[in-house]
């Protein structure tokens, strides 16, 4: 009997223990690669597009990337920036203001666009092109060939949000692939969000509900992001650590968190980028 009642005391003491923890959400994307190299994650593109909610012709352009997500499912990631320059302005109509920071600075850093619905493939200057910006015709093309290319590194990304005071704190970790030997390589730690109802103007005229997705919303890093003063040689794996509050009008569960990892000079090419999402 005795045996009995330490063993039911036990139980009792362990659910009350358990409430007293307070709650922490983790998010990943499904299959996570913990803390051994991601062995099959493929080359994952970022595709970065310029746009406006006073930009008539950017919902097409819009529209061409939700089909290319559609095409290479997780090997396309798509960020789309509204910075300070001309449509991204916001409207009486509109509820949310896009433009940031950092935005801006990603404007100026990957060059302006000539004409909008405008993107940059993997930060990379195409061959025969004069600048980093693309228009919408060429967009398939670009992300097909840049796919085809084998990561030099991998990334894994452990975010841990706690919703108490909206603080996630993110471990990103680079696995080496093959030895780069560009000097000068940086992270860049993104954050998107999906499916904001807001005012877009469209060919059709205004359109009130208009669902934005995959939105710039900030970084937990430098605009060209943070600089890795580690060699980044065959084998090697470096984790670096970020803390970020997640705002308030932010809708956490659509929130997803990118990791960049690109050359910082002339070339800006991108080796390898990875989305998770904040919340599963």
């Amino acid at each position: 009997m005795k045996r009995l009642l330490f063993f039911l005391s036990f139980i009792v003491f362990s659910f009350s223990a358990c409430d007293e923890i307070e709650p922490v959400v983790t998010g990943a994307t499904p299959g996570a690669s913990g803390p051994t190299p991601p062995a099959e994650q493929k080359r994952q593109v970022i595709i970065e597009e310029f746009t406006g909610v006073g930009c008539v012709q950017c919902p097409s352009g819009s529209a061409i990337i939700k089909d290319l997500v559609s095409i290479h499912g997780s090997q396309l990631i798509a960020v789309s920036i509204h910075s300070s320059e001309n449509f991204s302005v916001p409207t009486p109509q509109n509820q949310y203001d896009f433009r940031t920071p950092e935005g801006d600075g990603l404007n100026n850093y990957l060059g302006g666009p000539l004409g909008f619905p405008s993107a940059v493939v993997n930060r990379r200057l195409f061959d025969g092109r004069p600048s980093l910006q693309l228009g919408k015709n060429e967009w398939p093309g670009y992300v097909v060939e840049e796919k085809a290319i084998p990561p030099k590194v991998k990334l894994d990304i452990q975010p841990v949000f706690n919703p108490a005071n909206r603080n996630v704190s993110i471990d990103v970790t680079i696995f080496v692939e093959e030895t780069v030997s560009e000097p000068d390589v940086n992270l860049s730690v993104i954050f998107t969000e999906d499916g904001i109802i807001d005012y877009q103007l469209t060919p059709e005229g205004p359109n009130l509900n208009y669902k934005h997705e995959h939105v710039f919303r900030g970084m937990a890093t430098p605009f060209s992001g943070q600089p890795l003063a580690e060699s980044l040689t065959v084998g090697a794996q470096i984790t670096k650590s970020f803390n970020y509050t997640i705002p308030a009008d932010w809708k956490e569960e659509k929130v997803n968190i990118i990791a960049v990892v690109s050359i910082d000079g002339i070339r800006k090419d991108v080796l390898q980028a990875h989305k998770v999402h904040l919340i599963e």
